[in-house]
Formats: structure tokens, C-alpha cells, sequence
């Protein structure tokens, strides 16, 4: 059997590879070369050379955005993975209905990122009304607010199962040594718990970064990038870029600041990656 399947594996490799060329690479590649062109079918495509990239690097909104969403990334990033820890050390002790706590903090990731818009930009304008301060899409400082808040409540949950999986598959040796050395709590956490869970923060600050910098329907749906464009963030700016605007120039714009946001996304991606998985522990 083993021989068999040795045998005719690149069979089984060839529906994976043709779906990554079809849906990936070659849109990707396509995608790539009409970035340096003035469209409006990829059929209808003349090229236009760097001037898609320069105006995409030297438009005030993309920059904007750019620092925008690099705040909006770091600040989420941080408040969601210090919850989602805490709230899994705390659900990892032995009482009654840590399952039903972990249900409930994980519903919200169940919802769709337009629904959530919707629906926080009701509450927190409610709130707004009732304290009379200026509505999230008048106020650019209330929407970064906003903004971290309903990411915060969607993503909160998901990271806690990941750091759950990581405390649970600590090996009991390690805290039984640590206890029977008279080891304090703090100290436990900072040279047990935290250092054999660096696999789980690796992943955790990975999906929380991507996440953070690719946030597009809850960016939408919350704020719409008012006002005046102070909340939009570059998925958003992208998005207008491409399809708010009408003429040949405005696709290729939109196009080249696709492929600038797609570098950014992979480069950050990789130096996360790189940085805390030499910070990982062989257990």
C-alpha cells in the first residue's frame, strides 16, 4: 500500500497545484502587470510604466491610511492577544463551566465582519447620542475607537482556543517541578507557561497583524472611512480607488496600490514569523 501511494502521489498534488495556479498565481502574475497599466478590461490594457506607483506613494489619502491602519494594527493586536491570554489562563483552571465561558467569548467570531459593522455602529452611536458626543462618523478619534473595540470583541475568542491548545499541551512535569521548587505564580507564567506557549503567540500574532492590516468589511460597514477619509484604512482606500472612481487611470492606481499593499502584508508577515519563532522552545 505504502508503495502504491509513493508511487502515484504527484497524482493526488496535481487538483492543489492546478487550484493554486489557476486561482493564485496567474491572477496574481496578471494582477501584477496590470499595475503598471491604464485599464478598464484586462483586455483593454496600455501600459503606463511607474506612474501608477508614484502616484500611488505620493497620494496623501493612501498615506493616510497606511499609518492609520499600522496604528490601528499595533493597538489591536496587542489588546486582543493580552485578552485572549489572560482570558486563557483564566480558563484553564479547574471550575465549573469553562466550556460555556469558551462558547461564548468564541460566538462572536462566528458573525460576519458586515453584520458586526452594522451593528456596533449602532450601539456605539447610541452611546455617543445618549452622551452627547459627536457620532463615530464625525469624529475621526471615536472611530479608531470603534474600530478596535469590534475587533477586539470578534477576535478575542478565536486567539483564546489557540492559547488554550498551547497552555493544555504543556507537560504537567514542568509545573510540578516548578511547584515543588516553591515557584510563584509570576514566575511560573514567565519561565514555564509563556515560553513553552510561543508557538501559540506566533500563530496568534500572525492571524492578529494579517488581520489587522487586510480589515475591510468591518471598516466599512462601521465607519465607511469618515470622516473625510480619516478612517479609512487600505483595504478601504484600495476599494475606492478601484471601483469609486470612474476612468482607465483610476484602475491602474487602484491596481498598483493592490500590489504595494500585498508586499507590505507578506514582508510584515514574514518578519513576525521570523522574530518570535526564534523565541520557540523545544518541549
Amino acid at each position: 500500500m505504502e508503495k502504491t501511494i509513493k508511487k502515484f502521489w504527484p497524482i493526488f498534488v496535481v487538483p492543489t497545484l492546478a487550484a493554486f495556479l489557476v486561482g493564485f498565481l496567474w491572477p496574481f502574475l496578471q494582477g501584477l502587470y496590470l499595475s503598471f497599466c491604464k485599464f478598464i478590461t484586462i483586455d483593454k490594457a496600455d501600459w503606463n510604466g511607474l506612474k501608477n506607483y508614484i502616484f500611488a506613494l505620493t497620494e496623501t489619502n493612501f498615506q493616510h491610511s497606511f499609518w492609520f491602519t499600522a496604528l490601528f494594527t499595533i493597538v489591536s493586536t496587542i489588546c486582543i492577544n493580552i485578552a485572549a491570554f489572560a482570558i486563557a489562563l483564566a480558563l484553564t483552571r479547574n471550575f465549573k463551566g469553562t466550556n460555556t465561558f469558551r462558547s461564548i467569548f468564541f460566538m462572536p467570531n462566528l458573525i460576519g465582519g458586515i453584520v458586526l459593522g452594522y451593528i456596533w455602529n449602532i450601539l456605539l452611536n447610541c452611546v455617543l447620542s445618549l452622551l452627547g458626543k459627536p457620532l463615530l462618523s464625525l469624529y475621526a478619534p471615536y472611530g479608531f475607537i470603534g474600530l478596535v473595540i469590534l475587533m477586539c470583541w470578534q477576535q478575542i475568542g478565536y486567539m483564546m482556543i489557540i492559547y488554550i491548545a498551547g497552555l493544555q499541551s504543556i507537560p504537567n512535569d514542568y509545573l510540578e517541578a516548578a511547584s515543588i521548587d516553591g515557584a510563584s505564580n509570576w514566575k511560573v507564567l514567565w519561565k514555564i507557561k509563556i515560553p513553552n506557549v510561543m508557538p501559540s503567540i506566533t500563530i496568534c500574532l500572525f492571524l492578529s497583524l494579517t488581520n489587522g492590516f487586510k480589515l475591510f468589511d468591518q471598516n466599512l460597514a462601521l465607519t465607511g472611512g469618515d470622516p473625510n477619509h480619516q478612517t479609512e484604512m487600505l483595504a478601504l482606500n484600495i476599494y475606492e480607488t478601484f471601483y469609486g472612481r470612474s476612468g482607465a487611470a483610476w484602475k491602474g492606481y487602484g491596481q498598483a496600490k493592490a500590489v504595494l499593499f500585498c508586499i507590505l502584508v507578506i514582508a510584515i508577515s514574514l518578519i513576525q514569523l521570523r522574530a518570535t519563532r526564534s523565541k520557540e522552545v523545544q518541549q
